[in-house]
């Protein structure tokens, strides 16, 4: 297929900002993640590009020809964490707006009907810690930030969402400090307690992803706008400066004037994204339990220790999951095609050169997590569900869960600064599920030049020069996670064999 004409994007992300061009013919979403579907349906549902047309190509279950999104993506999951509750207040503020979309559940095709979102509370808490040292600062600034502890974020987050409710008094009174442990373990209801500080918001809760996603996808399909192609991309196509669209591992090729690419963690395969994102691997836990257990924690919040980051979210299905949200492990990765170099000037990064991507139990049926990470699961479960019968059940299943982290925490949603014809929307940061409601028009809008002004630094494109590349340790240092930076897979994995 040989592209169509088209506008081509501006070659730099400022330039894009000020200038407003005619809508592409057509679009190629890669991926079909929460980012690649709320971005299809927005512009699905927008009249500026309703002469547009879009395709979503992914990988897709060979058993389930057509299946969207791939079973290892990291939004398809028993649950997620639904919350406003932020140390920035910026995706405070967007949090709300996402839910307010979540606790819609009158009709049956509002999002969070048929059990999709149980507003069960989120009980917030930290350990006293020492202070931590200060981190580098991005590129463009010279000094070093402080780095947040997990305690400094709760509080932080605690401030934030008690001034986001003070305009509605029925939300300020589901907000309630948790001065030390006795008053956490109150609050948790098993019996159990975790972190010195803290404090529960019943305006915050959970959701069941894999019916969310099913829900975005029959979404995406009842527009009739959207075409879905199941392949995965191995390249991209290029023409001089510009992206014309991508190749497949059966040797199509899909053309378009616009390329958004918003493959999760296995972005940085397609396109260098050194010294801005990393595939970090997450690990997550799952065990069977009685009708009777399912019954006594049916009334639990979710509860996230920020300082540990272990969490547990309450059970659905007789299945209670516990997880660990935390720096992860790398899984440097020799790729057959060198992704798309930072500016078309510069050679393609050499096939030797590893780059961290995920392995999943799809590609590798054996892949359990590491013993540590085991060992740390259990310790939540013995910590914060005190009961004897369940400390020792066998998971039913475990996981690897794969985030595209970024050094802040911040998104990646922008116009490629040195090639023309691709938009990047990734850096999910392993917290971008719970926008799923409002992603995709705020992505959208970045492709319409008007990026939100709360994200106009925060989402930009961050490095623009080679010599940058390594300025920054892509580890994500927004006093979220925990445990030990940059530990391969690998290692992991053998320290427990």
């Amino acid at each position: 297929m040989a592209p169509s004409a088209a506008p081509s994007a501006p070659a730099s992300s400022s330039s894009l900002s000020s200038q407003q061009l005619p809508p592409p013919s057509s679009i190629l979403i890669i991926g079909s993640g929460v980012f690649g579907l709320s971005t299809a349906l927005a512009l699905a549902r927008r009249d500026a590009f309703s002469q547009s047309s879009i395709t979503v190509v992914d990988r897709s279950d060979s058993s389930q020809p057509g299946r969207f999104p791939a079973l290892d993506a990291a939004s398809v999951d028993t649950s997620r964490i639904i919350r406003a509750d932020y140390a920035d207040p910026a995706y405070t503020a967007l949090g709300d707006e996402a839910q307010a979309q979540w606790r819609k559940q009158d009709k049956p095709t509002d999002l969070g009907a048929h059990g999709r979102y149980h507003e069960a509370g989120l009980l917030l808490v930290g350990d006293e810690t020492p202070p931590a040292p200060a981190v580098a600062a991005p590129p463009s600034e010279e000094v070093l930030k402080p780095k947040l502890t997990g305690l400094d974020y709760a509080r932080i987050s605690w401030s934030n969402v008690v001034s986001l409710a003070s305009k509605d008094p029925e939300l300020a009174a589901r907000i309630h400090e948790l001065p030390g442990p006795e008053a956490i373990r109150e609050a948790l209801g098993t019996g159990g307690s975790s972190g010195s500080w803290g404090y529960i918001n019943h305006n915050s809760g959970w959701a069941d992803a894999a019916a969310s996603m099913a829900w975005l996808v029959d979404q995406v399909k009842q527009t009739g706008r959207v075409s879905f192609v199941p392949g995965t991309v191995v390249s991209l196509e290029r023409s001089g400066d510009t992206v014309t669209g991508a190749q497949l591992s059966d040797g199509r090729v899909l053309s378009a004037d616009l390329v958004v690419l918003a493959a999760g963690a296995w972005t940085g395969a397609l396109v260098d994204l050194a010294g801005q994102a990393v595939a970090t691997g997450q690990v997550l836990g799952y065990i069977d339990i009685t009708e009777d257990e399912q019954e006594k924690l049916a009334k639990m919040p979710v509860i996230l220790n920020l300082s540990t980051g272990l969490f547990i979210i309450p059970p659905s299905d007789h299945v209670l999951k516990t997880a660990r949200h935390a720096y992860g492990y790398i899984n440097p990765t020799i790729v057959a095609n060198p992704p798309l170099p930072l500016s078309p000037d510069q050679p393609p990064t050499q096939t030797t050169s590893p780059i961290s991507l995920p392995r999943t139990a799809v590609t590798d049926p054996s892949l359990t997590i590491p013993a540590e990470a085991a060992a740390d699961l259990r310790g939540a479960l013995r910590e914060m569900i005190p009961w004897p019968a369940l400390h020792d059940r066998p998971f039913t299943k475990t996981r690897l869960c794969w985030y595209s982290d970024t050094p802040t925490g911040d998104f990646l949603i922008d116009y490629h600064p040195h090639w023309r014809g691709l938009f990047v929307a990734t850096g999910d940061s392993g917290h971008a599920f719970k926008f799923l409601p409002v992603i995709g028009d705020k992505v959208v809008d970045c492709i319409a030049h008007n990026r939100p002004v709360d994200f106009r630094d925060k989402w930009a494109w961050k490095v623009t020069d080679a010599r940058a590349r390594t300025a920054v340790s892509v580890v994500t240092e927004d006093g979220s996670r925990s445990g030990r930076a940059g530990v391969t897979l690998e290692h992991a994995l053998a320290e427990g064999s």
